[in-house]
Parts: structure tokens; sequence; C-alpha cells
């Protein structure tokens, strides 16, 4: 056990402690103010003050984890020991301080431009400007952390934390053709001919009267893929009202009830909130009550349509849903560790500062991502993916990946992505 000295015990230190000691380093902690008690234990022990206590490893802290509220902070990153480091105020480097500030997504909770959709962008954050987005740093601080207690207490105990990948699947449109209703259909289909688009129009056609294969239709090739690699994968279904931005079929339709039932008995499945419901506890609260009457079981697992979240507004309405694992942490047009962790952790609020029962899965890149933003060519992908894969493993974190059904289409700009997606599970397995 590892004993820790702090004058001041507060709500953000709690939590930042039990994150990098109990939930990155598997270590038991416990944690004092009791300065006698401290100077008593006889085993390993370590000092977050100003001052050493006795011959003790000691972090000096800066003042964001006794801090409250949220204000403006000068901030500097620099290079360190092969990796970077967040200084705050000129204070020496504190990893728990600066960990604290990226897992927590304070910098979200600033001043900022979002885009059309209300998000937060990449090129806003500190990583991607100072160029350590598609590093996990906060893995990487724990790490070291754990080397400088081993080397000062080589008898501690740490258990071991083992690498694992998980595969997502966004079920945005279930189907490319099927299921979409007479006024959709029919519109659809004079598009298709007042644009002279005569291929849309024989391929829909095909599907809807003849019986051809729907193109979005890939969850057995999907199911043979995960079986053949032994890949752990979670669905993510849309299930909200059709508008502009939700456009899925109807999960009043039998189909679709069908399908995420047949999907649920061989895979996780979660809820995918809609575009209108990231700001609307009454609109996810019948979304998650509908996929339920669905499935007959409990939906604990949720992933935000085009990845829309709203600090801290977006994860309450989804505690107040009993959501318990939320997999929206992530940037939609650059890859890499939105909050620079590759570990699941729980998210901080911090307008109320205490840390909830809601646990983070980050993700670390999307077939989205490559093909639509940074418009990768398939046979150029590996390079942006394999990258993050070998920074996962090197700390044991969890990689995670999101797709979509419909990346496996063959058509359009999906052409050629399916060998993408075996080529990253095959890679993130082995």
């Amino acid at each position: 056990m590892l004993l820790i000295y702090t004058p001041t015990l507060t709500s953000r230190l709690q939590y930042i402690f039990s994150l990098v000691f109990n939930d990155l380093l598997k270590l038991e902690m416990e944690m004092t103010r009791d300065k006698e008690y401290f100077i008593r234990y006889e085993g390993a022990k370590m000092s977050y003050s100003e001052e050493t206590i006795g011959d003790e490893l000691n972090f000096k802290p800066a003042q964001l984890l006794f801090e409250k509220g949220i204000t403006e902070q000068d901030i500097k990153v620099l290079d360190w020991e092969g990796t970077r480091a967040i200084l705050f105020n000129e204070n020496p480097f504190d990893p728990f301080a600066a960990t604290f500030y990226l897992v927590s997504r304070y910098e979200e909770y600033l001043p900022h431009q979002k885009d059309e959709h209300g998000r937060f962008e990449a090129n806003q954050s500190l990583a991607y400007r100072n160029d350590f987005l598609t590093k996990p740093l906060v893995n990487i601080w724990a790490e070291k952390i754990k080397d400088l207690l081993l080397n000062k207490y080589p008898d501690l105990i740490l258990r071991e934390r083992k690498y694992e990948y998980i595969n997502t699947i966004d079920i945005d449109n279930a189907y490319a053709y099927k299921g979409k209703g007479f006024v959709r259909i029919t519109g659809a289909l004079a598009k298709s001919l007042l644009r002279l688009d005569f291929k849309a129009f024989n391929d829909r056609f095909k599907v809807l009267f003849l019986n051809a294969h729907d193109p979005f239709d890939t969850y057995q090739k999907l199911k043979a893929l995960n079986e053949k690699y032994v890949a752990k994968s979670i669905y993510f279904f849309l299930v909200g009202d059709f508008n502009e931005h939700d456009r899925n079929i109807s999960i009043h339709q039998k189909k679709y009830q069908q399908l995420i039932k047949s999907v649920a008995d061989y895979s996780e499945v979660g809820i995918h909130p809609s575009y209108s419901s990231n700001e609307s506890l009454k609109v996810v609260a019948k979304e998650i009550k509908s996929l339920y009457q669905v499935l007959n079981k409990e939906v604990t697992k949720s992933r935000q349509h085009f990845l829309k979240l709203s600090f801290p507004d977006t994860y309450r309405n989804l505690i107040e849903c009993d959501i318990q694992e939320d997999y929206s942490m992530g940037y939609a047009e650059q890859v890499g560790f939105r909050a620079s962790i590759c570990s699941p952790f729980y998210f901080y609020d911090l307008i109320k500062d205490e840390m909830t029962n809601l646990r983070l899965y980050p993700f670390a890149v999307m077939d989205a991502t490559l093909n639509n933003y940074m418009k990768v060519k398939p046979d150029e992908a590996m390079k942006y993916v394999l990258p993050l894969i070998k920074e996962t493993t090197a700390v044991n974190g969890t990689f995670i990946s999101l797709w979509h059904n419909e990346s496996f289409s063959n058509i359009g700009t999906w052409k050629d992505w399916e060998t993408v997606y075996e080529q990253v599970v095959k890679a993130a397995r082995e």
C-alpha cells in the first residue's frame, strides 16, 4: 500500500489520485492529512505538499487541485523526459494537476468557438496546438510515476493492467434504401431521375422491388469478421425521430426491431442518442426507453450522434437516465486521444466539483475521421492507426475504434474501406 500525505483533501485531489493510483497503476493507496501518522508509517509513502516531510517521494503541487470554480489557466507545454509536460503558473511540473486538467476537459468549459454542430473542435485543444493529440500523456505520466515509486520502494506491489481492444459500431442508418417509408422512397427515386442519376435510381429500385441486397446491410459481414478476430464489439443504435441529422428508419418498424434484437443476440448494444437529444433530457430519456422496449433489458451504454458533447449537460442527462458507460470521448475531425488518456475513467463534473459514476471510454480513431475529414485513402489509413495502437499497447491501455455499418458497403466514398476495418481489427487484436 502507498500512504499519501497532503495538507488539504479536496474532491479534485481524491478523484485524480484514485484515477492515477487505483485505476491506472492498480495500486492500493490511502490519503491522510495527519502528519504524525504519516511520519510513523514505515511502508511506501508519498507527499503532495510544498515541503518534504522526511525521505518520502515528494511532488510539489500546483494550485489547480485546491481551487474551486473554473478560471483561465496560465499554461506552458514543455518537452520532458522524452514526452511533454504541462506547467501551471510557472510552477514545477505537477503530473496530477496536469492529469486533472486534461481528463476533466477543463478547457472545454472555458469560452471557445463551436463548430456548426455546437462541438468543441480538436484544433482548439491544448493537445492539438502542442502536438500531443496522438499521445496518451496521462497514461505515460502514470508509468513514470510508477517507475519513481518502484525505484524508491522496490517491494511495492502493483497489479498488472492488461491491454484491451474494444470495437464499436454506430448504426446511424440501418439500411441505405429499405424501410424508409413511402414518402422518403418516392422522393428519393424522383430526385435520382431529376438529376439523371440512373445508377442511383436502378440501385434503389433493385433493392426495393427486386429483392437485391441493401448495401448498408453489412451485419453478417461484420459478425463474421468480429468472430474471426475474436473482437469484443458494441453496437450503438440511433432510434430518434427523423429529421435533418437523424435519418435512420423508425424504431417502430418491425424490421428495425428485429435487426436490433438479432445483433443483441451476439453482441452488446447501446443507445446512440440523436442529434436532437443532446441538450434535452426528455428526448434522450424517450429514446432510451424505446430501445429498452425493444431489447427488454436495461440500456447502460451510449455514444452521442455526431459526437455532440456539451459539458456538463450532456453527461448529466445521461446520468439522469442511468447510463453507466459513454463512448463519445473523441474528435470527429482528428484521430487521437481527446482527453489524453487511453483508459476508461469517471466523468468529473467541474461545475458541481464532484466525481460521478458515469464511466467514459475514449476512442482513438473513427472511420469517418479518416475518410471524410482527413481525406485519407484506404491504402494509407494504417499509417494513422498503427501509431495509436502502439501508443496504447505501450501503456497497457484500452484501444477503441469507431466504425459504421455503411463503411462496409463498398459504394461511393466507402469503396475499399472494408479492408481497412479488417486491418485495424487484426492489428489491434495482435
